[in-house]
């Protein structure tokens, strides 16, 4: 085993710090962990040694540094693999001293135990790592020497796609998202619609390999190459690998930019948001100097996963391309995106996202996954309010969900002018004040004691569908016209309303919808 293959397995994520080809061509004859400053004595040649950095401060002499590997190099170590768990990343005063004593050096991070990677060397000198083809490699060396090189220099997906079938003919191959989102594709490949790209992933039709990462049910990563394509298994899981190290690598780099997210987020959803504050907000995400604004908050409701919201909501809104958002996910499995935009007077930002959201709502096809989507605003000042309404857009979008528990779930996204009827715009007014309209208006009718409560409260809903015609309820209801005028006399002393009158009628109506 050669160090340049532990940078090749997936599972370790290891990432190269320095050492050139000669270095990372040397075989690894064993491992030694220590955390010791000389461990020179106990180190045999040929090995590679792990270290926790627990004898390196902050603050430590460069000299301390070069000791170290000056040890390691005189017993004959071929590598140091440093963890970043102690200091967050690998000191620049030990990456001088590799490169001055030419000891390749490698990070380990934080979520890899050393025991994995002592494990990895030793199954793989035991000849037991047979159980995975991709321990096997079926790239050709110069191939592989030329896409980790592509990756080091931090080569985009379709130039990695472009390399690792280069020697292949370079077939058509896509990097396509399970919610059918075209990540990259090789320089042959035709563009696929969203709708296309996503029946490709779940289809028959083709070779379909999904990468490995850190990802979510609407956001994984999937090399597919049509049917003509004769790609060798074990190539196409090596090129796997390798465009999951890439994944890695960018998640990495974004990963510092959460925080940022959050940050506006919160200032947003606070009740009184200071123009300064959120200004500042956006520039931090760069977002700032935007010709204009739109908030978009997502939930998905029965599922698994209370992050589901902000991964799907994410997915959703890289189909839109180079529309710049922020999005963060709030309490109780809420989803709030900020998106900075050129003037959108025709709603584009909100048609793009209703088509590409039965996409995402396949990939989670037991959830039922909503937005809403506010008008867009001009400023900063103005985003707490297009985040009030974006919330009202939403209970409307949730109130139009069947109400029978064997329904389909739906996927719904919708915005303040599909308000268009009482009960999407009752749906806005927070429950509390619902309950207390609702036993206001209809009064003694909620009185669970009384059996008559009930069918008079039918009576009611069944009149006020039928435009109050007493033919039609009766009919409706299979019940003489007499029975009808003496049950809504009831229901008008009750209740103190008129239903001869329109507001009254209004008044009853929204009560019902109210429950």
């Amino acid at each position: 085993m050669q160090v340049d293959h532990l940078l090749r397995l997936d599972r370790l994520d290891l990432s190269l710090v320095w050492g050139d080809e000669a270095l990372l061509f040397q075989e690894i004859g064993g491992v030694m962990a220590t955390d010791l400053e000389d461990p020179a004595r106990f180190l045999q040649p040929g090995e590679i040694v792990l270290s926790g950095l627990v004898w390196w401060s902050s603050d430590g002499d460069p000299a301390k540094a070069d000791r170290f590997v000056s040890a390691l190099r005189e017993a004959g170590a071929v590598a140091l693999l440093a963890g970043e768990e102690t200091h967050g990343e690998v000191p620049a005063a030990l990456v001088d001293a590799c490169r001055t004593h030419r000891v390749a050096l490698l990070a380990v991070p934080a979520h890899t135990s050393f025991r994995a990677v002592t494990e990895a060397v030793y199954l793989r000198q035991w000849g037991e790592l047979g159980r995975r083809p991709t321990d096997h490699y079926a790239l050709p060396e110069n191939v592989r020497v030329d896409l980790d090189r592509a990756l080091e220099r931090g080569a985009s997906a379709a130039e990695l796609l472009d390399l690792s079938f280069a020697h292949l003919g370079t077939p058509d191959c896509h990097l396509l998202t399970g919610s059918g989102r075209t990540v990259a594709r090789t320089a042959t490949a035709a563009e696929l619609p969203a709708q296309r790209a996503a029946e490709a992933v779940r289809g028959r039709h083709g070779t379909t390999v999904r990468i490995e990462a850190d990802d979510s049910v609407f956001d994984t990563w999937y090399l597919h190459l049509p049917e003509d394509a004769r790609v060798p298994p074990r190539i196409l899981h090596e090129i796997g690998e390798l465009v999951g190290r890439h994944r890695r690598r960018g998640d990495r780099r974004t990963a510092p930019r959460r925080q940022a997210h959050e940050e506006l987020v919160t200032r947003v959803s606070a009740a009184y948001g200071e123009a300064n504050a959120l200004e500042e907000g956006l520039r931090s995400c760069g977002l700032a100097d935007a010709a204009a604004y739109t908030v978009v908050v997502a939930v998905s409701e029965n599922a698994d996963d209370p992050g589901d919201a902000a991964a799907a909501l994410t997915e959703g809104l890289r189909h839109q391309g180079a529309v710049a958002s922020a999005v963060a996910a709030r309490p109780g499995g809420e989803a709030v995106a900020v998106l900075a935009h050129e003037p959108d007077p025709g709603g584009e930002v909100p048609a793009r996202l209703r088509e590409v959201w039965p996409l995402l709502h396949a990939c989670r096809p037991g959830a039922a996954l909503h937005a809403g989507v506010s008008d867009p605003v001009p400023g900063p000042g103005d985003l707490p309010g297009a985040l009030a309404q974006a919330r009202y857009a939403l209970a409307g979008a949730r109130s139009a969900t069947p109400a029978d528990a064997a329904a389909v779930p739906a996927a719904r996204v919708a915005r303040p002018a599909d308000l268009a009827d009482l009960r999407t715009l009752l749906a806005g007014v927070p429950a509390d004040v619902r309950a207390v309209y609702q036993d206001t208006v209809l009064g003694p009718l909620l009185d669970a004691g009384k059996g008559s409560n009930a069918t008079l409260l039918e009576t009611l809903e069944v009149f006020l569908a039928h435009n109050c015609s007493w033919a039609r309820t009766a009919e409706a209801l299979h019940l003489h016209v007499n029975t009808v005028h003496y049950r809504v006399e009831r229901i008008e002393a009750l209740t103190g309303r008129d239903l001869s009158r329109l507001d009254h009628k209004l008044d009853l109506r929204a009560a019902l919808l109210c429950r």
